[in-house]
């Protein structure tokens, strides 16, 4: 840091900062044109007056996230020290832009990146924009809740071996649904290779703090990590943090983030994550072993009404479940008869219980600390009564999330191909120019340059006939899906031309 007296863990550089200058009663003739709410008395009535008073544009005494030298600097310096990171960098386009960063910051047009295929879209959205060619990496399966797991350190290795040249592997930790890859054994495999290692950990924030959780990616030796602090780590939402370790040059990340992250970033999001990382510093280790206690509460309850599946540290495998988050609530459902999507659907409608998200088979909802256990006794009541009213047979139902996908066409050159667009249902054999996807959890279905089997058509109709939120696709309606014209097919064929 650059201050002569070294910063505890309890300052609040940024916050403080905007506290002074809210005190200082300055004339504004700068951005926002809000004016402290005084230009849109609206605004004020219903987000505030502090909100409104603390959303300022940066000036020198609150420093520039761009090229922080000041107080956001030394935020970030708190952040690094805490989270054990020799850097971190504050995000504000969500973790989205850090996870794009990592890639780009590791990657150039034409470089291999080794990954789960069970990435958020944001990964693949990387690729696309700057050019890297994947070598996928297919998780593993459970048979009974279809869901996708981790990867196999043994399929990393031979991933690995068989491609000396690519300059990166990404690493889940954990997965939406809190599944774990052995990712110190990875980054240890990577490191003999010279290859750097990136971790998603947008469900990780609690594994820097709670007691008897995974390792965090900082912890196992990997280079970058992309943290979602507003999922677990109590921050404003669309606010992350990128952690990076001296392997790469902090400097070259920084201009790298600045290639997409905004010139005008908010302070409320900056603050945020200035008080969130206070907070994790005070009182970490017993928000998280309340949640712990709490998912594990529920878990157990809801084993015990029967039909559903909480499914927890008993899948622990050591290969690709080779540990488990267990904060995470994921519910599988299909022995009910309903799709998890269904479950989501009669908890919000019916009871006024939002979970995070609920897919064909599962649900999940999110734990952090900040529920009570009166509510959890509320979720447990509500889904007895969803089983006991609305119970079915599982006849008809699909009974897998994740396919395997089928390479033909790196990302970027099929997004950037000459398409056509075709109704789903005849679309079989065709190699995709899109996404096509069910959010959450944002992993594609198809991603470009994949090709669409009956298999994929099927899910995705049933996906949609069950009530998921599908996107992706230009068509809004998702009735046509952009496929890459016939004429460039036998030219622009094989991941490797």
């Amino acid at each position: 840091m650059d201050n002569q007296v070294k910063l505890s863990q309890d300052s609040l550089p940024i916050f403080e900062a905007l506290e002074k200058q809210a005190l200082d009663r300055l004339v504004h003739f700068d951005v926002p044109g809000h004016k402290g709410g005084r230009g849109n008395k609206d605004l004020k009535k219903y987000l505030g007056e502090t909100c409104v008073k603390l959303d300022v544009n940066s000036m020198k005494p609150l420093d520039n996230l761009c090229h922080p030298s000041s107080v956001i600097k030394d935020a970030q310096d708190l952040t690094a020290e805490l989270f054990g990171a020799d850097e971190a960098f504050f995000i504000a386009n969500g973790t989205t832009a850090a996870v794009q960063a990592m890639i780009m910051a590791s990657c150039k047009a034409g470089d291999k990146i080794i990954m789960p295929r069970n990435v958020h879209r944001s990964a693949i959205n990387a690729l696309v924009i700057n050019g890297a060619v994947p070598v996928y990496v297919n998780p593993g399966t459970d048979k009974k809740l279809g869901i996708p797991l981790g990867m196999a350190f043994e399929d990393v290795k031979k991933a690995i071996e068989e491609n000396p040249d690519a300059k990166a592997v990404m690493v889940n930790n954990p997965t939406y649904y809190g599944i774990c890859s052995d990712i110190k054994a990875i980054v240890e495999e990577a490191h003999k290779h010279g290859m750097l290692v990136l971790a998603d950990e947008a469900h990780g924030t609690h594994f820097y703090f709670g007691e008897g959780l995974p390792i965090s990616a900082m912890a196992a030796g990997a280079d970058m990590s992309s943290v979602s602090m507003h999922k677990t780590g109590g921050s404003l939402t669309q606010s992350s943090i990128l952690l990076t370790r001296n392997t790469v040059n902090p400097d070259y990340v920084r201009q790298i983030i600045n290639l997409t992250q905004t010139t005008s970033a908010s302070y409320l999001l900056l603050s945020s994550l200035d008080i969130a990382r206070r907070n994790l510093y005070r009182n970490g280790k017993e928000i998280y072993a309340k949640a712990k206690e709490l998912a594990c509460y529920a878990r157990e309850e809801i084993n015990q009404i029967g039909g559903y599946y909480a499914f927890g540290e008993e899948l622990i495998n050591g290969n690709d479940i080779y540990d488990f988050d267990p904060i995470k609530l994921s519910v599988y459902t299909r022995d009910t008869g309903l799709a998890g999507i269904e479950v989501y659907d009669y908890l919000r409608d019916e009871y006024g219980i939002q979970i995070e998200f609920g897919d064909i088979g599962n649900i999940l909802a999110i734990v952090s600390g900040g529920e009570r256990r009166i509510e959890i006794e509320r979720l447990l009541a509500a889904l007895t009564e969803i089983k006991r009213n609305h119970e079915q047979s599982t006849k008809g139902m699909f009974d897998h999330e994740y396919i395997n996908p089928q390479i033909i066409m790196p990302p970027q050159k099929a997004f950037y191909s000459d398409t056509e667009a075709v109704r789903l249902e005849k679309s079989e054999n065709r190699i995709c120019g899109e996404f096509v996807m069910c959010y959450p959890p944002g992993i594609p279905i198809l991603a470009p340059g994949e090709r669409i089997t009956k298999e994929i058509i099927n899910y995705t109709f049933y996906a949609k006939e069950k009530g998921c939120m599908m996107l992706g696709t230009e068509d809004m309606s998702m009735e046509y899906i952009n496929v890459v014209a016939e004429t460039k097919n036998k030219v622009l064929s094989g991941i490797d031309d």
